[in-house]
């Protein structure tokens, strides 16, 4: 005994709940964490790994359907096997296949709940079937096991077709599987060559689907029977009631539809998934079907009726009246007794008046003869005349419709089954991933002739461009721009600070304005916030500042002096930079007039030394000595001199003498020339 594993391929399918069971395996959702979407995982149940003709089976539906790519196939991702351990510490196989998760209801439950289907559903449902068996059998395919049971009908209605598990590819339809290599099939939908261990082709497949319509108009298969032996059997030999007899009122052409599919000579049936699909849709919009009018060898009511008066007949030899086929009614008719037989016993000398009279009426003969071609003409002529205003009657058709999910082929099959054409067209202005279905000539949803053309523009994928400059613009202004050149817009816009955008008024875009993007990107707004940050203006002009700010503040000026800002430079501002402010609000700078001045103060000759250097240093000026500097010392002049204006901090030169020196006697006033 082993456990299911809760992921497969290393951790990238994390499963989750069972969804189906079957047989040979059981289904479940999954999610492929490295593309994140949701999958069905179908893994093979484990005991039936190690069996070499269910492993063979199970490899090669995911061979099968991985080569396929149709709207109306489920579509397979991955597959592999995953090394599990049992209980008994043995490891085995668990092969899987990574499908394409439909979210909807199988037609078996479909019938199971709701009984027979209307008509309508019943078309809709055959076209998705039908269109999945042309493609597939033109890509070399047979399915083999068509049955409600592996039709999925997905909550938008989309008809998808799985379970390859036993399709073949023509070439090798030879082999058919018998009882003993594996099942062939469902029993109540098999093709009676399939149930006599034949060979099949594509109308093996066509009469599956016979008999999957036949329960969708009556709510029942065409056979039942207590076991799969009994009613391959009926398969083979026995006619199925017309679906009209079956459900009152429904009418007599779904018969010989039906009858057509489930010819017990597949050289009765149908002979392509086409030619089936063309007949329903005739039907559908009030044609006569072509294929299905001309089979009288499948045609269920008639065989039946036949095969109860045969039941019926007495065994005594009775004349009966001579019967032949009309192609034109497609039943069997009387036609007059044999005339032969009843001149025989004329008597002979009727027989000589008769050809007495024969000479006679020969000329009368041919003058009839004559008259009767000309009717006959006249009428064929008439005829030829209907038949021709029925042709020029100009049938009208549905234009489908395109989705941004409508793929290339699956479109161009929808209008071909219409008898429309299409023409393929580039949208090199579409925003949409390249492939998609962006519009149509006529509309979808118009009336055109059958036979006319449709124009499909298909996009090229996004183009890139500039992202336009948006900047100072209201966040309508900019997301009408932005989309008019192609893009989307963030539903989120963010706010940030800006020294020169107003309040609410947009300052940049991400991507940034410029740069080549490609159309249909989601751009995000960023608008001001009206508050921003105080610049560091310390040290730079006065009049510079001014200049380029005028429009953000107003300012306020003060003067100050200052020993590290050059004149005419900002010292000091309030608020101080980095503050958070709002724009336009006052600043107050203070602008530097430079260093401060002083006055050189006036000190008298012979003043000793150490006082004339504190008079110096008490108004901020710096006193050297030019002579001696002891106690002695005086004051002989000073440079510059008494009342001259300097810088604060100037260096004052004091000339000085001993004071026992006879040099001058002491006359002389410092800073005045001798």
């Amino acid at each position: 005994m082993s456990s299911m594993p809760n992921a497969l391929a290393g951790g990238r399918y994390q499963l989750g709940q069972l969804i189906g069971r079957g047989g040979m395996a059981e289904v479940r959702i999954a999610l492929d964490t490295r593309l994140g979407r949701t999958v069905a995982v179908k893994i093979m149940r484990a005991e039936l790994a190690n069996d070499e003709i269910f492993l063979a089976r199970f490899r090669r539906e995911a061979r099968s359907v991985a080569q396929m790519n149709n709207p109306n196939i489920v579509n397979i991702y991955d597959s592999g096997e995953e090394t599990i351990t049992t209980d008994a510490g043995d490891t085995e196989r668990l092969p899987y296949i990574v499908m394409e998760y439909v979210k909807g209801q199988t037609l078996r439950d479909i019938i199971k709940v709701n009984g027979a289907l209307s008509q309508r559903d019943c078309e809709q449902v055959m076209l998705g079937v039908l269109s999945a068996l042309d493609y597939s059998h033109r890509m070399g395919i047979i399915h083999r096991d068509i049955k409600p049971g592996n039709i999925m009908i997905s909550e938008q209605g989309v008809v998808k077709v799985m379970d390859f598990g036993i399709a073949r590819a023509l070439d090798d339809s030879a082999a058919t599987m018998t009882q003993s290599q594996g099942v062939v099939g469902t029993a109540q939908y098999l093709s009676p060559e399939q149930a006599r261990g034949e060979t099949v082709d594509m109308r093996s497949d066509l009469y599956s689907a016979g008999c999957v319509l036949y329960e969708m108009l009556t709510g029942r298969p065409p056979f039942t029977g207590d076991s799969a032996v009994a009613i391959a059997y009926q398969h083979v030999s026995e006619v199925a009631t017309p679906p009209s007899a079956v459900v009152p009122g429904l009418p007599k052409m779904w018969d010989s539809i039906v009858a057509k599919a489930m010819a017990k000579d597949r050289q009765n049936r149908y002979a392509t998934a086409g030619e089936f699909k063309n007949d329903i849709l005739t039907y559908m919009n009030g044609g006569v079907p072509v294929a299905a009018a001309f089979n009288p060898l499948t045609d269920l009511s008639n065989v039946k009726a036949r095969k109860e008066a045969e039941r019926e007949q007495p065994t005594v030899a009775v004349q009966q009246p001579t019967q032949a086929f009309n192609p034109v009614t497609g039943q069997f008719e009387q036609v007059p007794p044999n005339v032969a037989a009843q001149n025989a016993l004329k008597t002979r000398a009727e027989q000589r008046a008769a050809a007495a009279k024969a000479k006679k009426k020969k000329q009368i003969i041919i003058g009839s003869i004559i008259g009767v071609i000309a009717a006959i003409a006249i009428v064929v002529g008439v005829v030829f005349a209907m038949n021709n205003a029925q042709k020029n009657a100009v049938e009208m058709v549905t234009v489908p419709a395109c989705t941004a999910t409508t793929s290339k082929d699956g479109l161009e099959a929808k209008l071909n089954a219409l008898g429309l054409e299409m023409v393929e067209k580039q949208d090199t202005d579409s925003t949409e991933a390249a492939g998609t279905c962006t519009k149509m000539s006529p509309k979808a949803g118009s009336k055109v002739a059958k036979g006319s053309k449709v124009t499909v523009w298909f996009s090229a994928g996004p183009q890139s461009v500039p992202v336009p400059d948006v900047k100072n613009m209201s966040q309508d202004e900019a997301r009408t721009e932005l989309e008019d050149a192609g893009f989307k817009v963030s539903s989120t816009v963010k706010t940030e600070d800006s020294a020169d955008i107003e309040k609410d008024m947009v300052t940049r875009t991400d991507p940034a304005a410029g740069s080549p993007t490609p159309k249909g990107t989601t751009i995000t707004i960023y608008v001001s916030s009206g508050m921003t940050s105080m610049p560091n203006l310390v040290g730079q002009s006065k009049d510079a500042v001014i200049s380029q700010y005028s429009s953000m503040f107003n300012f306020v000026v003060e003067t100050e002096s200052s020993d590290t800002v050059d004149a005419g430079s900002i010292t000091r501002t309030d608020p101080v930079a980095g503050s958070n402010i709002e724009q336009g609000r006052t600043i107050t700078i203070w602008v530097s007039t430079g260093k401060e001045k002083v006055t050189v103060p006036s000190i008298s000759a012979g003043t000793d030394y150490a006082t004339a250097k504190l008079q110096l240093e008490a108004v901020g000026l710096v006193a050297a000595a030019n002579g001696p500097t002891d106690s002695s010392a005086v004051v002989v002049s000073i440079d510059p001199a008494a009342g001259t204006q300097v810088d604060k901090g100037s260096t004052v030169t004091i000339t000085t003498k001993d004071a026992g020196t006879n040099g001058n006697n002491g006359s002389t006033t410092p800073g005045t020339d001798e």
